[in-house]
């Protein structure tokens, strides 16, 4: 299409694949806020845009389980075509605690979960390897990790309360009052569940705000967009869009349309 190449064939995963999303089970809804698979087309390679969200992921891909941090900016990591890749999003301030590492030394990274410590991940990963298909394997995946989370602590709730601060737009410099805390701890317990400050997390955060709303809403004027979602004006959501994804906010609303995506 002609938005791919204006952007040198830059994809969104929503657009690359066929992308879902599930509810956890019961068990696991403390430590995580969604499971998700998504299916890579077959077909000529693409570029991939995995945009950051605030999030930190544990993957199942190419016969690995993988830690996903969080990013600042988009990151383009290289997928073969018709590639499944299973999914968990860790739930804010559950990440950090399940992978005994500060998020702040995973931002940008990709990392084997056996190289930060897990013991349990040979054996997991064994077991999921004997899959016959994708969706014994979501559902396997799933079962793994309700057995791990019986061993797991609380997820920190301080960070639930940053996260929908900046999910909600509001100013981070609210934070230290509401949680009886100073600005340095503050900052430090950010990095410890986010990667990086409240001030960066919320910026992500009014980009997805900014995605969710291309998804909804097909013919809202990106100046309309942009207020929506928190910007000051579309210059500043152009700008903002740009640095985090490559893509323009044209682009992103063409590839997300809902009347257009795959399946």
């Amino acid at each position: 299409m002609a938005s791919e190449k204006r952007n040198g064939g830059i994809l969104l995963a929503a657009r690359a694949g066929r992308y879902r999303e599930y509810a956890p089970p019961p068990p696991l809804r403390r430590h995580f806020s969604r499971l998700w698979s998504n299916s890579l087309h077959d077909g000529p390679p693409a570029t991939v845009a995995i945009v950051p969200d605030g999030y930190c992921d544990l993957l199942w891909i190419g016969g690995r389980l993988v830690v996903a941090g969080p990013d600042r900016t988009a990151a383009f990591p290289p997928i073969r075509p018709g590639t499944t890749v299973i999914g968990a999003r860790f739930a804010p301030g559950a990440a950090a605690p399940w992978l005994k590492t500060p998020l702040s030394a995973l931002v940008g990274c990709s990392v084997r979960l056996s190289d930060i410590g897990r013991k349990d991940t040979a054996e997991f990963e064994a077991r999921l390897e004997d899959c016959r298909d994708a969706a014994d394997a979501m559902a396997l995946f799933a079962r793994l990790l309700e057995e791990a989370a019986r061993e797991e602590e609380e997820p920190a709730p301080d960070a639930a309360v940053i996260f929908a601060a900046a999910e909600s737009g509001c100013s981070p410099s609210s934070l230290p009052h509401r949680l009886d805390i100073s600005e340095r701890q503050l900052r430090r317990r950010c990095h410890q569940h986010f990667g990086y400050g409240a001030k960066t997390l919320e910026r992500i955060r009014r980009f997805q705000r900014f995605l969710d709303l291309c998804r909804r809403s097909h013919a809202m004027p990106l100046a309309h967009l942009a207020l929506e979602a928190g910007f000051a004006d579309q210059a500043h959501m152009t700008r903002e869009v740009g640095e985090l994804s490559c893509l323009t906010p044209a682009v992103i609303c063409d590839q997300l349309d809902a009347r257009e995506l795959p399946g």
